[in-house]
């Protein structure tokens, strides 16, 4: 008789059982020292399976990476922190919207909104993300208009993509967000062929590629690892580790992996895991990792430790999966949260500052999603002309493509 048996991951607490993240440990902040920006692998084990953090529980930055990073101007905070209620208040409306059949599909972002945010604001013109369908925050961080961004979801006459991209698959070459894929992981390898165009043309740019825990499964994650840790080019790899995959628990694409940090070690790719909920931590250690790549030290991998508090998307039900306080018992806390009591205590914000501004914001959100709903929703639609479909196909329009417009009238 054989021993031999299946095991299958669960997660720690189901529907109407006690909140339980007892497995997640979290270290003092300030503990891990920041390391040469030539970091080789095999130094790497302490930052791949540790957590860089920078602001204690009283919101006060400490240690190395704290003293790297310097004292951040208040006014570059504030900015922070009201894209990151912005993002909240398009999240909010958008939800909303697709709720009432205007939109057909919509993704949030909540609880993640630092990590966007913050990495955004350490690249420099010119460089490259490439983002899954939860990065819209880069977006928001970069000063993309709010128009074409809501056109995009509408799919109406001021979507920039003609309404060629499922909701939310956005697309913004000059603010270096490359077009979102369907198809998770392929945007990890298209990242680590820009960045090698990047090093073969010597233009000083780099990429940035983003990916879920999930979709480290798929074979493009090991595919694009292998390729950054043979050619070395300007890639900063992103995991954004926010403990679910849709209904699934970040346990099976783990496995036994200690971090998805430490599985870049394996590829000879150093690689560090970061409180993704610290807008401090995310700011130094972007700025670290994009400073590296720039200087021609090869790729690196960051592992974000965050919580996805929203649903996976508008077709998604998480009370079926998970209990329904999980969110707000998350040992890392809200990020919008954790930044609004920091600047609170220098002195740079106030709770009615803080109310006035997400009032703000959600009006101005609002105003503009009324001016784009009157192109046309799927409740009211405008329909474009047939010929739309012929345009932006080819460079020059096959002849038989031409026979079909001239039949259709147009």
């Amino acid at each position: 008789m054989s021993d031999a048996k299946l095991t299958f991951p669960h997660p720690p607490a189901r529907p109407n059982q006690p909140v339980d993240f007892s497995n997640i440990v979290v270290p003092k902040a300030g503990l891990l020292p920041v390391p040469p920006l030539d970091l080789a692998p095999q130094d790497a084990q302490p930052f791949a399976r540790g957590l860089i953090r920078v602001m204690d529980d009283t919101g006060t930055p400490v240690g190395p990476w704290a003293e790297y990073l310097g004292e951040m101007p208040a006014d570059d905070l504030r900015k922070g922190l009201r894209d990151m209620l912005k993002m909240r208040a398009i999240d909010r409306r958008m939800q909303n919207a697709q709720r009432q059949g205007k939109t057909s599909f919509y993704m949030q972002s909540t609880g993640e909104e630092a990590i966007g945010c913050a990495f955004q604001r350490q690249l420099q013109q010119g460089d490259m993300n490439f983002p899954t369908y939860r990065q819209q925050i880069l977006l928001v961080a970069a000063d993309y208009p709010l128009e074409p961004m809501l056109g995009q979801l509408y799919s109406n006459d001021l979507d920039p993509l003609e309404g060629r991209q499922l909701p939310i698959m956005h697309s913004a070459r000059d603010y270096g967000y490359f077009s979102v894929s369907g198809n998770l992981g392929t945007q990890y390898v298209q990242a680590v062929g820009w960045a090698m165009a990047c090093a073969l043309r010597g233009d000083g740019k780099i990429a940035a590629a983003w990916i879920g825990d999930g979709a480290t499964a798929s074979n493009d994650f090991h595919s694009a690892m292998l390729s950054a840790s043979v050619y070395q080019p300007p890639v900063v790899l992103n995991i954004v580790n926010n403990q679910w995959a849709i209904s699934t628990y970040t346990g099976v694409a783990a496995g036994k992996s200690e971090t998805y940090a430490a599985r870049a070690l394996g590829y000879g790719v150093p690689a560090l895991r970061v409180d993704g909920n610290d807008f401090l931590a995310v700011s130094a250690v972007s700025r670290w990792a994009i400073e590296r790549a720039r200087k021609g030290f090869g790729p690196v991998a960051i592992e974000w430790f965050t919580y996805r508090a929203a649903a996976h998307s508008s077709s998604d039900d998480p009370s079926a999966y998970r209990p329904k306080d999980e969110a707000q018992a998350w040992p890392l806390g809200d990020p919008v949260d954790r930044l609004k009591a920091h600047l609170i205590d220098r002195g740079e914000w106030s709770e009615e500052r803080h109310v006035q501004a997400g009032a703000e914001l959600l009006d101005e959100v609002t105003q503009v999603q009324k001016q784009v709903e009157a192109h046309g929703t799927l409740v009211n639609p405008q329909p474009a002309s047939p010929t739309a479909i012929f345009n932006g196909v080819y460079a020059d329009m096959p002849e038989h493509l031409r026979r079909q417009r001239q039949e259709m009238g147009y």
